[in-house]
């Protein structure tokens, strides 16, 4: 297999402070013998990397968290056991061999027996491309190498919460030419349906539930995504921008507070 050298030495320094014997010989068959009772039912995730170190590493602290793992080594593989075990969450790097993470998350996205599926990208590029190409084509999430391993299960978790039913709230929402149907997931703009993403959705419901009041980038991180890290902040800009360009003529009613967050107006 050929050796990215440059991605390992972003990643190595990460790996090598991390109190965990998972990267070895015995962790793997630590992560094979997880107990059937210890996995909760709903909680399997596939991870896909061509490094087995990264490989093993993901797929150790999920286990231990409690999760179910699937593993694949490059995107055909990732494709095949995608569709054969529909997982509740899919970790594909985007630089595999072959088929690379994108075309796989565009695969999957594309097949409406695979398009509810999770994603989470993982990458040791740093460019703004690959996490717009990726919330494009319908990813959930994004995380950079180095990571820390405690967050990507913190993401995971995030993801599953998010999709976990919500307590029924009836009625529509109005704010200016903006109208959400809550029992239906639908919202349409001048009384034309718009077609948005399930983040998209959830985003523009937490404005529109806060409209006159300015919410800050990790408010709303914490309150769409599920988590709160300065770092990742740059995600709402990418998601709002698309927001708004689906929006069309009510665009507008999203106000840029400088500095600090978003508001939604009345219009």
């Amino acid at each position: 297999m050929p050796s990215r050298s440059g991605e390992a030495r972003l990643k190595m320094p990460e790996f090598s402070v991390l109190p965990s014997p998972t990267l070895t010989g015995p962790a793997s068959s630590s992560v094979k013998a997880l107990p059937d009772r210890s996995v909760s039912p709903g909680k399997t995730v596939l991870v896909a990397d061509d490094e087995p170190d990264v490989l093993n590493m993901v797929a150790a602290h999920l286990a231990s968290a409690g999760y179910k793992v699937i593993r694949a080594i490059d995107g055909e593989e990732a494709l095949e056991k995608a569709r054969e075990n529909l997982p509740s969450v899919i970790i594909l790097d985007i630089m595999m061999p072959g088929m690379s993470g994108l075309e796989v998350c565009k695969a999957l996205k594309s097949d409406s027996r695979t398009a509810p599926l999770s994603i989470l990208m993982l990458t040791a590029r740093t460019s703004e491309v690959d996490r717009v190409l990726s919330f494009e084509l319908g990813a959930d999430d994004y995380l950079s190498k180095p990571f820390s391993p405690r967050e990507l299960v913190l993401r995971v978790t995030a993801i599953l919460r998010r999709r976990a039913p919500a307590p029924a709230v009836t009625g529509f929402l109005r704010a200016g030419e903006i109208t959400i149907d809550r029992d239906r997931h639908e919202v349409s703009v001048q009384g034309k349906s718009i077609s948005l993403t399930a983040i998209e959705f959830r985003l523009l419901l937490t404005m529109m539930e806060s409209r006159g009041r300015t919410l800050s980038r990790g408010k709303i991180l914490e309150v769409v995504w599920g988590y709160n890290t300065e770092v990742e902040t740059r995600t709402v800009d990418t998601h709002l921008r698309r927001l708004r360009e689906k929006l069309g003529p009510a665009a507008q009613q999203i106000q840029t507070v400088r500095g600090f967050g978003y508001r939604l107006d009345e219009g």
